[in-house]
């Protein structure tokens, strides 16, 4: 088993940032793919970006590339979501997730509490 635990979410104005952490423990492995996924208030959880397992790929959804970033440090067991340029419509609860394989919108198999996420206008 793996638990996941975000932090970092809060609120903010249009335009600016936030870095979500996502801390691994239990039967961590450096080997899971983490993803990053978001559900916003009446909508379906949908998925934001994802890391390979030494950082090398990533991978976004079409709406934050350019503003957020997706990177991971194993020797901390912790992935980030770095987001600039936040806009209303990035405000959702964010979930980080880890599955074995490079499936970025595939299925995963373990998944954080959430983190809320708000942008004011």
């Amino acid at each position: 088993q793996v638990q996941l635990v975000e932090s970092g979410g809060g609120l903010v104005q249009a335009g600016g940032s936030l870095r979500l952490s996502c801390a691994a423990s239990g039967r961590t492995s450096s080997t899971y793919t983490i993803g990053w996924f978001r559900q916003a208030p009446g909508k379906e959880r949908s998925f934001v970006a994802a890391v390979n397992w030494n950082g090398a790929s990533t991978f976004y959804v079409d709406s934050v590339k350019g503003r957020f970033t997706i990177s991971r440090d194993n020797d901390k067991n912790t992935a980030y979501l770095q987001m600039s340029g936040l806009k209303p419509e990035d405000t959702a609860v964010y979930y980080c997730a880890a599955r074995y394989g490079w499936f970025p919108k595939g299925s995963y198999n373990y998944w954080g509490q959430g983190t809320q996420v708000t942008v004011s206008s």
